[in-house]
């Protein structure tokens, strides 16, 4: 893909009307790991796929902690979203000192988006190449936001990023009535069997590789546990079925022999 000289620079413009630079740091959140996020009236729940690169090596955290009532997932290049989660972390650690309350999950996500125009609009820089999802409850109940490398934030219902995510955004809108009713116990489920349908064929969900974590009302930011999270996997198809087309034909021919008689 050759942009010739309208790439090279975030501060440039193509004749067209786009910045090269910010579509291809759009493209780095499409190839992360895919992660989503699901809010009812009393609880929020973030869960996401985890990779490692090679045997020898633990998957990467893809979850984190921001304050006691927040807390992100992320797709794309982890090391800047980790970067994101420190900054909005002293963002609430300041809120806390000068006002002596928490900070509200809107002006938070509000200030990445700030933080992250910056980079696209200064010589030198280049966006921040992650997709954020910020899952928050405050005295607006909970919330669910994402955040882009464009600097746009949008709030949302549910959501799901990252590769092979569509799959996920099709049964998030199949499901979207059901949720605001949802206990945290079916929350969870509908997270598992959302990140189910955007695995591979090769892929299959185990305790190794997915993370799941929620707030509540009345409940401070957590990740579930091996135990806790094994016994939710074993009520959800962990790997998509595969479909042997060579034992099918036998039966496809049988039946179509049955119907001629």
């Amino acid at each position: 893909m050759f942009r010739n000289q309208y790439d090279n620079d975030i501060t440039v413009w193509s004749p067209q009307g786009r910045i090269h630079q910010i579509e291809y740091a759009m493209e780095a959140v499409k190839l992360g790991a895919v992660t989503l996020a699901i809010k009812s009236k009393d609880y929020v729940v973030a869960g996401a796929m985890k990779r490692s690169s090679g045997k020898l090596m633990k998957s990467q955290q893809k979850i984190f902690a921001v304050d006691d009532h927040i807390a992100l997932s992320m797709s794309g290049l982890l090391a800047d979203g980790q970067q994101l989660a420190k900054f909005m972390r002293s963002e609430c650690i300041e809120s806390k000192w000068a006002f002596d309350t928490p900070l509200s999950t809107q002006r938070l996500v509000r200030s990445v988006a700030d933080k992250s125009q910056k980079c696209t609009q200064q010589a030198g820089k280049r966006p921040y190449g992650v997709g954020l999802l910020v899952i928050g409850v405050d005295e607006q109940g909970p919330h669910v936001f994402q955040t882009c490398p464009s600097a746009n934030f949008y709030e949302c219902e549910a959501m799901a990023i990252g590769a092979r995510s569509q799959s996920a955004r099709t049964y998030l809108e199949r499901n979207l009535a059901e949720f605001p009713g949802c206990s945290l116990e079916d929350l969870i489920k509908h997270v598992l069997n959302a990140i189910s349908s955007s695995l591979s064929n090769e892929q299959e969900m185990t305790v190794d590789n997915i993370e799941v974590g929620f707030i509540g009302k009345n409940e401070a930011f957590r990740k579930l546990t091996d135990p806790e999270l094994d016994r939710y996997l074993s009520g959800v198809e962990t790997k998509k079925p595969s479909r042997n087309i060579a034992s099918d034909e036998p039966m496809a021919a049988s039946e179509e022999g049955t119907a001629d008689q």
